[in-house]
């Protein structure tokens, strides 16, 4: 077993554990040196997993971070209102993206986490010669919006409504944004 394999093999151990999960024990699981495992671990963080390690043993942080995804219709000039507005209310901009029914979902990562980068965003917008993946679909496209909790979600989602932001999912629109099947054919 190579050392890649076996930190995607202690990464999935990890994220089925209910308990943590001691180096001695991962040591003999792999038949490996505890000081392998101390290395894979720390080849695992930097890679960006979130691995705690406690007096028991190691622990896959899971983040309670929920997610939504929100279609939506709005101006060039109502941008920052619409950023805001989530911001605003606890929430992260994941992403936006659009769905073309020739290219099919075409995204793009924004993070955005704060009125500060809602500035920063708008700025490179101005300041370059490219224009806002909305206009590719006449104003329609989605954003990702993560949160600590449904609650906030739901704030969101409501204040989107009210001022008529959110906008109707059509039958040709893929119900799994991360597909492409289409709605219906599932």
């Amino acid at each position: 077993m190579s050392g890649s394999e076996r930190r995607n093999q202690i990464v999935q151990l990890l994220k089925e554990s209910t308990k943590p999960l001691s180096g001695g024990y991962l040591a003999k699981t792999f038949k490996v040196s505890r000081q392998v495992i101390v290395q894979d671990i720390a080849l695992l963080r930097a890679n960006g997993e979130h691995i705690v390690s406690t007096n028991l043993g190691y622990i896959l942080y899971k983040s309670r971070e929920v997610s939504r995804v929100f279609k939506v219709h709005h101006s060039e000039e109502e941008v920052r209102e619409e950023l805001c507005l989530i911001v605003d209310r606890g929430g992260i901009v994941k992403d936006v993206f659009v769905y073309h029914r020739v290219y099919g979902t075409v995204r793009a990562e924004m993070n955005i986490r704060s009125r500060e980068d809602v500035r920063l965003f708008q700025e490179k917008i101005a300041s370059g010669k490219s224009s806002l993946l909305m206009n590719v679909t006449s104003g329609y496209h989605y954003h990702t919006v993560l949160a600590e909790d449904e609650y906030t979600l739901d704030l969101i989602q409501e204040k989107l409504a009210e001022r008529g932001f959110l906008a109707k999912l059509q039958d040709y629109e893929p119900i799994d944004f991360w597909s492409s099947e289409p709605a219906g054919q599932s």
